[in-house]
Formats: C-alpha cells, sequence, structure tokens
C-alpha cells in the first residue's frame, strides 16, 4: 500500500470541518492507504470540541497552543505525518476530496514524485471568483515557470501532492502564505518527474471567511526568488 499523509490545517473552521473530514474518510483509492492528520491552529470556535466528539473521521489531531498561522500548523502537521506522499488539503471546502484519485494516478501510474491540482487546466467547474486573485496567481505562477523551468498552470492551488523525502520538515524557514511556495520550490529542485491534473474548485468570497490577500503575493514572489537564488 502507498500511504499518503493528508495534511488539514483548521483555525475556526466549525461549519465545515466535520463535512470535510466526512468526504476524506469517503475517499478510496486502489493501493493507497490515507492517513488523516488534522491541525487545530487555536481555533478560537467549537472546531476543537467537535474534532474530539468525532475521533474516528481522522488518524492524528494535532493541536497548537496557539494559532501561529497556516504555515505553522503545516509545519506541525508534517512533522507528524508518516506517509510516502505529502497531499494537503484546506478544511473550508473550496476543493472536494473527490480529487485524490486523480491525483494519486500519476504516482501509480508513472511514479511521479510531484503532482499538482490545477483550477486552470480544464476543470469539471470553477466558481468564478476575483479578477484579482486570479491575476495573481497567473503572475505567480509566470515567474515561477521562467526561475525552475516548468509548465504548471497554477501553483498556488491547495491540491500539492509530494513525496514526503524530497521536503524534510526541518529545512522549511517560512510559517506564512509563501511557505507553499518554499516547499514547491524544495520540492521542484529534487524531483525528476512531476505531473499536474485538473481540479474542480468552489472558492468561498471574503464573507464567507476567506483568508487570503492581495498583500500575500509580495512574499510569496520573495520566496520564490529566495529558493531560486540561495537553493
Amino acid at each position: 500500500m502507498l500511504r499518503t499523509s493528508i495534511i488539514i490545517p483548521a483555525y475556526n473552521e466549525e461549519a465545515t470541518i466535520l463535512e470535510l473530514l466526512r468526504e476524506v474518510r469517503a475517499q478510496s483509492v486502489e493501493g493507497v492507504e490515507f492517513e488523516v492528520v488534522v491541525i487545530d491552529d487555536g481555533s478560537k470556535d467549537r472546531t476543537v470540541a467537535l474534532l474530539e466528539e468525532n475521533p474516528t473521521l481522522y488518524d492524528k489531531l494535532v493541536k497548537q497552543p496557539k494559532n501561529g498561522g497556516k504555515g505553522a500548523a503545516v509545519l506541525a502537521g508534517l512533522r507528524a505525518a508518516t506517509g510516502q506522499y505529502i497531499l494537503f488539503q484546506d478544511a473550508d471546502l473550496e476543493y472536494s476530496p473527490s480529487h485524490y484519485e486523480a491525483l494519486m494516478f500519476p504516482v501509480k501510474a508513472f511514479g511521479a514524485e510531484i503532482v499538482m491540482g490545477s483550477r486552470f487546466s480544464g476543470p469539471k467547474y470553477t466558481r468564478v471568483q476575483y479578477f484579482s486573485h486570479k491575476v495573481g496567481n497567473r503572475f505567480i505562477t509566470l515567474i515561477f515557470n521562467i526561475l525552475f523551468n516548468t509548465t504548471f498552470t497554477d501553483i498556488y492551488t491547495c491540491y500539492l501532492l509530494y513525496r514526503r523525502d524530497l521536503v524534510p520538515p526541518d529545512e522549511l524557514v517560512s510559517f506564512g502564505w509563501e511557505q507553499h511556495g518554499e516547499i514547491l520550490c524544495r520540492a521542484v529542485r529534487r524531483a525528476k518527474v512531476i505531473y499536474e491534473v485538473p481540479v474542480s474548485y468552489h472558492g468561498r468570497s471574503y464573507d464567507e471567511g476567506k483568508k487570503i490577500r492581495a498583500r500575500h503575493v509580495i512574499p510569496v514572489i520573495g520566496m520564490i526568488f529566495r529558493r531560486r537564488l540561495f537553493g
């Protein structure tokens, strides 16, 4: 069995966390065993209580003593993970776990070391959202492709699947939104087989709880240049 650790950071996600975890548990991919690692990032609502009341929906629960941001939660999850592969999953239902089989296919069929889910390469559906977000993502992706000689169409998607030994957690130096870029930079430099698959997207609005803002683009771009220039 190919063991894959699903890393799910959560902060004040009482409205969606149980539905999301039920969807995750419902996934079955032949030859793949999923380890579900949930990290509560100091939630102030009922997220922790709901998780503790439903322990069958996950394999590990990591409780952060205070809110440290998504990057800190992800790092805690990576340190708790035991799978051969890592797959990130947001807790807000913007991305459906029904894509797991498609994401795992290049790993099983071609020995892929990285698989990226793309919202821009022919998804079945995608919710119309902020124009500035799409432009920003395209810009970040273009810079990454130029610097790393790749052909990604969407590098800042939730669904990044990679072989765990490509990026030891203790190497990571970032804890903000740029951490996703750091992980991808480090993984791409070491991987030889990289794939991308289309995924559908049901994005939230700011009123519905979306957290990322336009200002987060600046540290992301800085991180991409830093990792390309200094390894």
